[in-house]
């Protein structure tokens, strides 16, 4: 067999795989990987591979002791549990989400909304940078006259030092996450980190810009109130092509 993976040490890769899949999917760490709707489809791979694994130690463990009984038992190989680390390191480390980095080369991917639901009454009104945006590039910013909004998002900055409030919206999973960015105008604080969460207040101005790396429009939100907040549980945007 050599260095070949044997089939105790490929069960235990899909038990310590399924439970990694089981513990992201309990906690909120599944959310740095695909959108909250994937959620029961990764319970239900992690149960499937801890089974599949189970089956397949009781299975092998049965034809080791019929082998060891003819006389036929051969050393397992050792290598093979190394493959054990990577999902040791999925399951203790979680990585961060996507950010300022990776918001400023690659382009805003605002698309047309299908629809303008009715907004609510709230002052201010809270709305994801995706909405905002779709409706202040698509609509003309029709339906956000005359409405204070409250946006959340990361800070990025272009290399003329332009802000951006942006959120990285997801279509299935984080591999696939593009930002959608709105520009900042008006009562901006003077010292802007990127990365840092802001909540910010404000209202529709109809200037739009073209993000320099794709062409794409980017909106702008006049500013009246900008304050730090901590990082969203789920800091994607998932209303992106919902």
């Amino acid at each position: 067999m050599g260095a070949a993976v044997n089939r105790q040490s490929q069960s235990a890769v899909l038990f310590l795989l399924g439970a990694a899949l089981l513990h992201a999917g309990a906690t909120d760490l599944y959310l740095r990987y695909v959108k909250a709707g994937l959620r029961p489809l990764l319970l239900a791979a992690g149960a499937v591979l801890i089974v599949t694994a189970l089956a397949t130690a009781w299975y092998e463990r049965r034809r080791a002791g019929r082998r060891h009984a003819e006389g036929h038992a051969h050393p397992e190989p050792r290598v093979s549990w190394l493959l054990i680390l990577p999902l040791l390191a999925l399951i203790l480390v979680a990585p961060p989400a996507l950010g300022s980095y990776s918001a400023t080369r690659t382009g805003t991917a605002l698309q047309e909304p299908l629809a303008y639901p009715p907004l609510a009454t709230a002052d201010p009104l809270p709305l994801s940078v995706v909405d905002y945006a779709g409706r202040a590039v698509y609509d003309h910013g029709r339906t956000l006259a005359g409405r204070t909004v409250r946006l959340t998002g990361f800070v990025a900055l272009d290399h003329a030092g332009t802000p951006y409030l942006v959120r990285m919206a997801l279509n299935c999973c984080a591999a696939d996450a593009q930002p959608v960015k709105v520009g900042l105008t008006g009562h901006i604080p003077p010292v802007l980190q990127p990365d840092t969460w802001l909540a910010v207040t404000g209202v529709y101005t109809p200037r739009v810009v073209h993000d320099p790396v794709n062409g794409g429009p980017i909106p702008f939100l006049e500013v009246t109130d900008a304050r730090p907040v901590p990082t969203p549980r789920d800091p994607y945007d998932e209303s992106w092509n919902n």
